[in-house]
């Protein structure tokens, strides 16, 4: 029996995203071709341009699914946590820390940016800045979070730990520029704890 078309549709673009996620991933944005991307799915070009319009197409489905995969596990990292407030700090330090997976810090903080352009204008960073303005209402709301404009907050953590995953991503030395940039921005973060 014949799967749905929408069935079929899904499994091509879910085949299309795997692979183009492992060229991507290993040899990188610039040097994957087309050609990586059809032959692993075992595909044609025109399946690639029909779904995706073209390698830019693929790279931005891939970073989707890759984000959130990313939110998934940050969304378990804050849960975890003994209260709200070191739920919100362990979430973003989380996401920097996030840049030393090589996957991670070659799609979504090398070749992301460098092909899609500005981090903070990408579709997901509204997502983003929604998710973190929810919860530091929260916080406010709880009394932890000193009163300040919700969306600026949002905002500046949004930059500083964006900025903090690219300092990383781009850095000769990852690992100790991570733990430079963690101690750096949970400093930046308690300033905006309000101290009982």
């Amino acid at each position: 029996m014949r799967k749905p078309r929408e069935e079929m549709i899904a499994e091509t673009k879910a085949k299309l995203i795997a692979a183009g996620r492992l060229a991507f991933g290993t040899v990188g944005y610039a040097d994957a071709s087309m050609d990586d991307f059809t032959a692993g799915a075992g595909l044609t070009r025109g399946a690639l341009y029909h779904h995706f319009g073209d390698k830019k197409g693929l790279l931005q489905a891939v970073i989707r699914e890759i984000d959130a995969e990313m939110t998934t596990r940050l969304h378990q990292v804050s849960a975890a946590a003994p209260n709200r407030w070191q739920g919100f700090v362990a979430e973003c330090v989380a996401y920097i820390e996030m840049a030393l997976e090589p996957e991670i810090q070659r799609i979504m903080f090398r070749d992301g940016p460098a092909v899609l352009g500005d981090v903070s204008q990408w579709q997901t960073t509204s997502g983003c800045i929604a998710a973190l303005s929810r919860s530091i209402e929260q916080l406010k709301a709880d009394g932890v979070m000193a009163d300040i404009d919700t969306e600026a907050a949002a905002r500046l953590i949004n930059g500083a730990s964006s900025h903090a995953a690219l300092w990383i991503a781009k850095s000769e030395a990852p690992e100790e520029t991570s733990r430079r940039a963690v101690r750096g921005f949970r400093t930046l973060l308690e300033g905006l704890c309000v101290k009982s």
